[in-house]
């Protein structure tokens, strides 16, 4: 099945990532016993590793894995978001803090071509129903470019902003520890902490990013919806998504351009489909 699709079942087109059928498996179907212990008796024998014994024992995974997917409740087609990190912008290859308290840069040649590919890429797949977008102005030039190869408009959402980096805008994560060391250290040691000059906390992207997508997931339930956003916001969800602590935020890679993709389903859990996909982009 399609990640970036909306139809609910899991990459493997198994649909038992459906997150209901966590309790079901827990009931430990009677074919998941059978196998299991089709492979202690096979074990035993000695020959758990003979072609025969390996196709039954894989014919009863199979049958526990169906039985697993019928237990589950019916969900419904999830709402899925499409991330895309916008394309490059002067700022991006030296790695200078770019939030939504500078100068707020458009995109460069690479960021415009960066755009123009993910564009066909998404085309081709043709699930995006929607396109949501930061109204920084990278996002909204990358939105545009990828819109109107598609046929949508773009509506912006202020909630998918950048964080405010406060002064330490424009410089890089090297400055800023020379001019700034212990607040630096501060940012990174606690996520309350503000950078200097009375920038954002990721405590408080969090609480924003997270009433987002819960307004967003109530808007475009069932949908397929292309969200043009930032490093943070983007990384934010995603940990939000997998329940990780805040530091995991440091050890999330993205790259401009990249696509994460995210299903919320109607009890209120999420899966991960998609992390820092760039194949558009080789």
């Amino acid at each position: 099945t399609d990640e970036l699709g909306a139809d609910g079942t899991g990459a493997d087109g198994t649909g038992v990532d459906v997150p209901g059928a966590v309790a079901a498996r827990l009931a430990e179907p009677d074919a998941a016993v059978g196998a299991s212990v089709a492979r202690k008796t096979a074990a035993e024998r000695g020959d758990a590793h003979t072609p025969g014994v390996r196709r039954a024992a894989a014919s009863a995974d199979i049958r526990a894995a169906r039985n697993v997917a019928s237990a589950a409740p019916d969900l419904g087609t999830p709402a899925t978001f499409v991330l895309l990190r916008h394309g490059e912008t002067p700022l991006t290859p030296q790695k200078r803090f770019s939030g939504s308290g500078g100068s707020d840069p458009s995109l460069s040649d690479v960021g415009r071509y960066q755009a123009e590919r993910v564009a066909a890429a998404l085309a081709a797949r043709g699930t995006i129903q929607e396109v949501v977008s930061s109204p920084l102005a990278r996002c909204r030039e990358t939105a545009q470019i990828v819109a109107a190869r598609l046929g949508l408009g773009v509506t912006l959402d202020d909630g998918l902003r950048e964080t405010d980096f406060g002064a330490w805008e424009g410089l890089t994560f090297g400055e800023v520890r020379e001019r700034y060391p212990d607040d630096m250290n501060a940012w990174l040691a606690s996520p309350d902490a503000e950078p200097t000059g009375g920038g954002e906390s990721f405590g408080a992207v969090a609480q924003r990013v997270a009433a987002t997508r819960d307004r967003l997931t109530e808007a475009h339930r069932g949908r397929t919806v292309l969200l043009v956003s930032h490093v943070t916001p983007i990384k934010t969800l995603v940990r939000l998504a997998l329940g990780a602590p805040p530091e995991s935020l440091f050890r999330i890679e993205l790259s401009a351009a990249s696509l994460t993709a995210l299903a919320y389903y109607a009890d209120g859990n999420a899966t991960l489909r998609l992390l820092n996909d760039t194949s558009h982009l080789r």
